[in-house]
């Protein structure tokens, strides 16, 4: 998982695109997943989810997915869990202080967003905290009921 970890971030642009189409599908399908139910969509896509999610990003499905700020660097690979930023214990050569044997995800996540391409540093935006009632959910549903918006139309 650690080596597609890498890859995911050096391939971090490619991989955005492909999700923005992915996205666009989803919020294009909404009417018929609100239709079918998001209670009972969501223990399926949430497999998914996992399963490309956690083989491609080493994703710890927290269900309020930030990658898409992060340069595709999970944060919650951070042994300490910052969602925000280093802890300050980043070793000289970019190394985890807790565990020197992999890079830090903030190292990773600043790599990934210089790869984006984007006029602007999406990293620098505070992100919340995790809210621990989402985690095992599905961050793609979450997703597209956060574009379509409580009147129903895409936003």
């Amino acid at each position: 998982m650690y080596r597609m970890r890498l890859w995911s971030v050096r391939h971090a642009h490619s991989l955005k695109r492909m999700y923005a189409v992915l996205e666009r599908g989803l919020v294009f399908c909404e009417p018929l997943l609100r239709r079918i139910g998001y209670r009972r969509l969501d223990a399926p896509f949430a497999r998914v989810e996992s399963l490309t999610k956690g083989f491609l990003l080493d994703s710890q499905n927290c269900g309020q997915c930030i990658v898409g700020f992060t340069g595709l660097s999970c944060p919650m690979n951070c042994p300490k869990k910052m969602r925000n930023g280093p802890c300050g214990g980043v070793r000289a050569d970019g190394a985890c202080e807790v565990d020197p044997r992999m890079r830090c995800v903030w190292v990773l996540a600043w790599d990934g967003a210089r790869r984006l391409d984007d006029e602007q540093v999406p990293l620098q935006a505070v992100q919340p905290p995790v809210d621990h009632q989402l985690i095992g959910r599905s961050a793609w549903l979450r997703e597209v009921r956060i574009k379509v918006g409580s009147s129903g139309h895409a936003i």
